[in-house]
């Protein structure tokens, strides 16, 4: 049975950092693609970044670019997401996925199998 695990999360003051994980189990972790969402109250789910099996790729939204990155620890079966200069827009329970592929529409939660439970990260202003 597949089991992502995220952990790191918390409260943080606004141009703060911080660094998610997620332990997989139950795969083949160095075959398979990883990928951080987050879902504020009230809003869709919406793609944050993603990692390639080797983490040779990676892909990150917009409005995170230049401030958050992905990156994964075969060994440890683990993949992180180090967030720094943090914004109160930030603010969402954020996600871990995986695939065995990057898929065309990896930015859609469609494209993902596996899903985490998910840990808060609270941004103040």
């Amino acid at each position: 049975q597949v089991q992502l695990v995220e952990s790191g999360g918390g409260l943080v003051q606004a141009g703060g950092s911080l660094r998610l994980s997620c332990a997989a189990s139950g795969l083949t972790f160095s075959i398979y693609a990883m990928g951080w969402f987050r879902q504020a109250p009230g809003k869709e789910r919406e793609f944050v970044a993603a990692i390639s099996w080797n983490g040779g790729d990676t892909y990150y939204a917009d409005s995170v670019k230049g401030r958050f990155t992905i990156f994964r620890d075969n060994a440890k079966n683990t993949v992180y997401l180090q967030m720094n200069s943090l914004k109160p827009d930030d603010t969402a329970v954020y996600y871990c996925a995986a695939h065995r592929y990057i898929t065309t529409y990896y930015y859609t939660s469609a494209a993902w199998i596996h899903w985490g439970q998910g840990t808060q990260v609270s941004v103040s202003s």
